[in-house]
Parts: C-alpha cells; sequence; structure tokens
C-alpha cells in the first residue's frame, strides 16, 4: 500500500485541511507514516498568513530537494493557503513539485492529478466558493478532540490580511449537516468538539433563512447535553452580540473561553486595519461578555508594527492588555503580505522597532497570564486529559480545563480522554500546575 506523508504549516484551519487530505487519499489505499524515507507521497500543506510560515515550508521543500533527488518515484505536492496563493509561482520556484493545490474543495482534485498522465496544477487560481465533501470522511489522530469546520471564508478584508483571497468570501455549511457531523462523533465517545471558522461567529447570516451562530451553538448543546465539551475559533468582535454572550452563559455543552483577537490598541490603526471597531467598542464586547460569563477566559492576537504604528499607539495596544488583562495572546511582528493595501502603506515601521515592540508584548503578557494563573490556586477545576500535554519522565499528568488553560498534576495514573477533577497549587506563565483528586 503507498505511503503518505502529511506536514502541516498553520493553524486549525490547516491542520483540519491535513486531516482531509488524509481521509481523503485513504479512500486510495493510502496509509500515513511519519518516516519520509519510506513515504511514496509528501504533501506539505501550508499557511499564507504571514511570511514566517511561508519561509518554513521553502525550507521543507529545499531538504526534500535532496530527498526526491535520491528517490525519483517519490512525489512531492504543497496544498491549502499557500498553494492557493502562489499556484503557479510554485511550480516555476520549485520545478520538481508534482502538485499544487489550494483548499476548500479543490482538495478533492489531488487524488485526479495524482492520477494523471501529465501533471499540471489544479484550478487553485480560482478562489475557492464551495465546501470539502461532507461524504468523505476526516482522518482523527485524537479519539476524543475532533475539529468541525462550521463555515469557510471572509468578508472582511481588513487592509494586512490574505485569507479572503485564499479561503474566498464567507459562507456557511447547513446546520444539518453540521449536527449530523456533531452527532456522529458523539456517539463515537468524543469528549470535546471544536467549531472552525476564519470568523466563526459571523456564521450563518448568509444562510437562507438566516441562522445566528448563538442558534447553532443551541442546537448542538441539545444534541451533545452537558457531556461534551464544546470549542469554537476565531471569533470577530464585530460579531460578538448579547445572544451570543447568553448562549455562552446558558448552554452547559459551550465551555467558557473565547479567542478574540484585537490586533491593536489603538483606533487609529484599527481603522486603517479596517477591522471596523474601534478601541472602546472592543471594550464594550469584552464587558459584555465577561458580565455574561464571569469564569470568562479570553485570548487574543496582537500585530506590532503596523504600517504608521506610533509609539503613542503602541503604548495604547500595551495598556488595553493590561486593562482587559487577557488569559494568553498570540503576538506576531506586522508581515506585509503581497497584494494587500498594507503592504503598499508608506510609513512602513523598522523591523528593528517591530522586533522591540513584540518583545515588549511578549513580556508583559506574561506578566499578565502569570497573574490571571496565580487567581486559581486553591480551585478544583475539570481537566480532559491529554497525553500530549502530560510530562511522563516527571511524571505529570497533562491536560485542558473548559477555560483552556493547561494543567501539568500529580497524584496517580489517568486515562487520555477522561475527565479528571483536579486541585490547583501553581501556576506559570503558561500553565497551571495541580494534584489529582482520587473519584470516590
Amino acid at each position: 500500500m503507498p505511503k503518505l506523508k502529511v506536514v502541516t504549516f498553520g493553524c486549525q484551519a490547516n491542520e483540519l485541511d491535513s486531516a482531509r487530505i488524509v481521509g481523503l487519499l485513504a479512500r486510495d489505499g493510502y496509509t500515513l507514516t511519519d518516516d519520509e524515507s519510506e513515504a511514496d507521497l509528501i504533501i506539505l500543506n501550508g499557511c499564507s498568513i504571514r511570511d514566517k510560515a511561508e519561509q518554513k515550508l521553502y525550507s521543507r521543500l529545499g531538504t526534500l530537494r535532496a530527498l526526491k533527488a535520491r528517490r525519483p518515484n517519490l512525489r512531492l505536492g504543497v496544498a491549502g493557503c499557500l498553494g492557493q496563493r502562489e499556484g503557479e509561482t510554485l511550480r516555476r520556484r520549485f520545478p520538481y513539485l508534482d502538485l499544487v493545490v489550494g483548499n476548500g474543495e479543490h482538495l478533492v482534485e489531488i487524488p485526479r492529478l495524482l492520477s494523471a498522465a501529465a501533471v499540471r496544477l489544479s484550478s487553485a487560481a480560482i478562489p475557492p466558493t464551495g465546501f470539502f465533501p461532507a461524504d468523505v470522511e476526516v482522518h482523527r489522530d485524537s479519539r476524543y478532540r475532533a475539529w468541525v469546520g462550521v463555515m469557510e471564508g471572509c468578508d472582511n478584508f481588513c487592509t494586512f490580511c490574505v485569507v479572503p483571497h485564499t479561503r474566498g468570501r464567507e459562507r456557511s455549511r447547513p446546520p444539518d449537516e453540521i449536527l449530523g457531523e456533531v452527532a456522529a462523533l458523539r456517539d463515537r465517545g468524543y469528549r470535546e468538539i471544536t467549531l472552525l471558522g476564519q470568523t466563526v461567529n459571523s456564521y450563518g447570516l448568509k444562510l437562507e433563512p438566516p441562522v445566528s451562530f448563538a442558534a447553532l451553538l443551541r442546537r448542538i448543546d441539545r444534541v451533545v447535553g452537558p457531556y461534551v465539551r464544546v470549542r469554537f475559533a476565531t471569533s470577530h468582535p464585530k460579531d460578538v452580540t448579547a445572544e451570543l454572550a447568553e448562549a455562552m452563559a446558558s448552554l452547559p455543552s459551550v465551555c467558557p473561553h473565547m479567542h478574540l483577537p484585537i490586533q491593536s490598541g489603538s483606533s487609529r490603526t484599527l481603522a486603517r486595519m479596517g477591522r471596523t471597531y474601534s478601541r472602546e467598542e472592543y471594550l464594550d464586547k469584552v464587558q459584555l461578555l465577561r458580565a455574561a460569563v464571569p469564569d470568562l477566559s479570553l485570548t487574543t492576537d496582537i500585530i506590532v508594527g503596523f504600517p504608521g504604528e506610533s509609539d503613542k499607539g503602541f503604548e495604547e495596544t500595551l495598556s488595553l492588555m493590561r486593562e482587559v488583562g487577557f488569559d494568553a495572546a498570540f503576538a506576531f511582528k506586522f508581515s506585509p503580505r503581497r497584494g494587500t493595501p498594507a503592504a503598499d502603506f508608506p510609513d512602513q515601521v523598522p523591523d528593528s522597532v517591530r522586533a522591540e515592540r513584540l518583545a515588549a508584548v511578549l513580556s508583559l503578557q506574561d506578566e499578565l497570564s502569570l497573574r490571571k494563573n496565580g487567581k486559581w490556586i486553591g480551585r478544583r477545576v475539570e481537566v480532559l486529559v491529554d497525553c500530549e500535554l502530560s510530562k511522563r519522565g516527571s511524571g505529570l499528568a497533562g491536560g485542558r480545563t473548559r477555560q483552556n488553560k493547561i494543567v501539568h498534576f500529580t497524584g496517580g495514573e489517568v486515562e487520555e480522554g477522561t475527565l479528571a477533577n483536579v486541585q490547583i497549587t501553581g501556576g506559570t506563565s503558561h500553565h497551571l500546575k495541580g494534584v489529582l483528586i482520587p473519584s470516590l
């Protein structure tokens, strides 16, 4: 049987696309391998949001060139947002590539391209408009955690972002189709489901009739009950509503965690980013959510060094971080993306300044996270045990709370995928520490 290796560069959406590729090729008899030297097909599934992710993929392709020279029958491919965005450019730059495909419904082109007498570029140059077929079984690495795509694309066109060009315009899966997938996962014993979309809380606005994201959560909650955790990512501040806050507060399955990118604490910079909300409006959304869900864990994305960001504008980002008190933040230097308006803005910030600002954000967030995690000491929490987070050499088990906080704990052997009660005894900037509370 032919062997397949898929390497993913990017976010959860890219991870889900990789799982789709594996499921698709399993139909043709491919089995997974971690060993590149025995693979018959290697597909690199790449993100295109930031230059760093692209460069990592390009570096890996350079390494694989030598392997392909030694093994001429090895086939190499690039898929995902990078394939969608760069298309024929990838084929010219890396002529030893056998196939390049985009994302969404373009992924189903892979088997046809592999069987073609003369491999050619797929329709990746055309933005995706549909969905990966629902009848293809998605490969699940985990037997208790699963991703479920509920919508694709984005209509926001932030001035720094390529997502509307690589993922296409916003579109939502029919709710009954989503509910069927969720019910099947429940029946197979999955304990946690994460709903994915580029702006997941704008789900359903284009459906006929429209279905709000909060309404979808209510329907999912009725399917899974209180025994399955439901998460979602990533949310856009403009689509945070009182209805969504009420759903998070009242539905037993929905976890009290939201990833809500701010990007900048400066209203001027946010306007230049095309983010459609101000600093004050973002803070109002945070207040709305925390009033409804007091135990809410709030994480965010921050871009430093956006064109025209002044010292004052950057200080506004730091002050907003202190005012909100994020549980965690993913911070990045501004990465110019060809074809986006911000890449051509005249007032680019020097890379040295961007690096200094990134270091300041990361340092501040470490302080905030340490302070937030310290408030959990003495509390009892429910942890979904995850062996990937365990530190077996030190005897520490690991898992996540409903607030998505990582916990390392001692006190006995626990099976992966089970829910454990843990007493929190300490914390660092990045995780909590605790002791297992034995079951009675």
